[in-house]
C-alpha cells in the first residue's frame, strides 16, 4: 500500500486534473511519521534518479530538519545530491524568522546552511514569498523551465505557528492546482492543532495517511515492560484514506515496523486474523451445481429438443401433430405424468401454425 502511494505520487495527475496530494498525520508521541515521510521521499528520489517519473525533480521545503539531514539521508540510499540537478531545498529551518539573513547581509556572520553541500535557498516563514520561491526553484530543475516537479513539505505544523489556517490551505491549494506541480505531500502533527485546521488540510489532499502507535497491554513497572514500550514505539498502524474519482473513499491499513532506521510495511493483522480492506461486502454462493441439481437438470425436456427414442419425433414436446384430433391434443397438453422428469410445455397460438423445426415461437410478436 505504501508503495502504491509512492507510485501515485510518481505518476502525478492527468491533464486538467489537480495534482495528487498526500497528508501524513502523526502525533508528538509517535515519531513514526518522520520515517514514513523519509521513506516516501527516498522512493520518489529513486524514481527520478532512474528516470521512471514524469517529474524532473523535487523541491523540498525544510521546516523541522536541516538540509544536511536530508543530504545524508539520500546519500545513505546511494544518491549524491551535493551537485544534483534534480533536488532543490528551501531552507526554512536555519533562519525561520530572517534574523540570520539580516546578520549575514551586514557581514557579521557567514551565510551558510549548517555545513550542507546541497543547493539550498535560505527563506523565512513568509507564505507570500514561499510560493514564488517554490515555483522558482522548481523551474530550475528543467532546462527550459517548463518541466513538472514534486513538492515536499516536512512540517506544515511549523507553518501554522506563524500563519493562519486559511493562508496555509490557500498555499497548498495553489500548489496543487499549478500546472507544473505534478504531486505534493506534507507532514503534520495533528494533535497540535484544532480539528478544523487538520480537517481543512485533509480536505485539500487527495490521500490521507495516519500513523499511530499500536496500543500496549499488560504493562507493569519493571524493566521488561520498559523494553516492551520501547519496542512498541517502533511498531505502528499505517492507515490510508484515498478519494477515488467516483466520489468514494477507499480505506487501506498496513502495519509498519522500524528496524535500524529502515521502515518495513506488512499486512495489518490482529491476533493472527487479517483485516479485510475491501469495501465490497462478501457474498457467499456456490459456483457449481450439486449432484442432485445436475440430475434434475438432465431430466428437463427442452421444447426444441428432438427425441430420437423410437417414437414419432415431435418438434415441440407436449404438442400433438395437427393431423391428430383436437381433443386428444388438448388432453395431452394438460396431462401431467408422474415420471420424475422435468417438462416444458409449449401451447401454440392457433391451429394455423404449422409445425416447423426452424420456426421460432416468437416470430409472430410485433417488435
Amino acid at each position: 500500500m505504501a508503495e502504491w502511494i509512492c507510485r501515485t505520487l510518481r505518476d502525478g495527475g492527468l491533464e486538467g486534473e489537480h495534482a495528487p496530494a498526500l497528508t501524513i498525520n502523526h502525533t508528538i508521541t509517535c515519531s513514526l511519521g518522520f520515517f514514513v515521510f523519509d521513506h516516501i521521499l527516498s522512493q520518489l528520489s529513486s524514481f527520478i534518479h532512474s528516470q521512471k517519473s514524469q517529474s524532473s525533480g523535487i523541491v523540498l521545503v525544510a521546516f523541522s530538519r536541516s538540509p544536511l539531514y536530508y543530504e545524508q539521508l539520500l546519500k545513505s540510499k546511494g544518491y549524491n545530491v551535493s551537485a544534483s540537478t534534480w533536488f532543490k531545498v528551501l531552507d526554512c529551518y536555519t533562519d525561520p524568522l530572517g534574523w540570520k539573513s539580516k546578520l549575514a547581509n551586514s557581514g557579521r556572520i557567514a551565510n551558510d546552511s549548517l555545513g550542507s553541500s546541497v543547493t539550498v535557498k535560505l527563506c523565512k516563514n513568509d507564505l507570500d514569498e514561499l510560493f514564488s520561491l517554490i515555483l522558482h526553484r522548481g523551474k530550475e530543475l528543467s532546462v527550459d523551465g517548463k518541466g513538472r516537479f514534486m513538492v515536499a513539505i516536512d512540517s506544515v505544523s511549523e507553518m501554522l505557528r506563524h500563519a493562519s489556517v486559511s493562508s496555509v490551505a490557500s498555499l497548498l491549494s495553489e500548489l496543487r492546482s499549478h500546472g507544473q506541480v505534478s504531486s505534493l505531500f506534507w507532514l503534520i502533527h495533528s494533535d497540535l492543532h484544532e480539528t478544523r485546521a487538520t480537517a481543512a488540510l485533509e480536505y485539500i489532499s487527495s490521500m490521507k495517511a495516519t500513523v499511530a502507535v499500536q496500543p500496549m497491554d499488560g504493562l507493569s513497572g519493571n524493566s521488561a515492560s520498559l523494553s516492551l514500550m520501547q519496542n512498541n514505539l517502533k511498531r505502528g498502524k499505517f492507515s490510508v484514506h484515498v478519494k477515488c474519482r467516483n466520489g468514494l473513499v477507499k480505506t487501506m491499513v498496513e502495519e509498519l515496523n522500524v528496524e535500524n532506521s529502515t521502515i518495513n510495511f506488512t499486512p495489518f493483522s490482529t491476533e493472527g486474523e487479517v483485516i479485510s480492506q475491501s469495501l465490497v461486502p462478501k457474498v457467499q454462493f456456490n459456483l457449481q451445481l450439486s449432484e442432485k441439481e445436475r440430475n434434475d437438470r438432465a431430466k428437463v425436456v427442452l421444447p426444441f429438443e428432438h427425441q430420437g427414442d423410437g417414437k414419432n419425433i415431435q418438434i415441440y414436446d407436449g404438442r400433438k401433430s395437427l393431423n391428430e384430433s383436437k381433443g386428444d391434443s388438448e388432453q395431452t397438453c394438460f396431462e401431467k405424468e408422474d415420471s420424475g422428469r422435468g417438462e416444458i410445455i409449449y401451447f401454440h397460438d392457433s391451429d394455423d401454425e404449422m409445425p416447423d423445426s426452424d420456426e421460432d415461437p416468437d416470430d409472430d410478436l410485433d417488435i
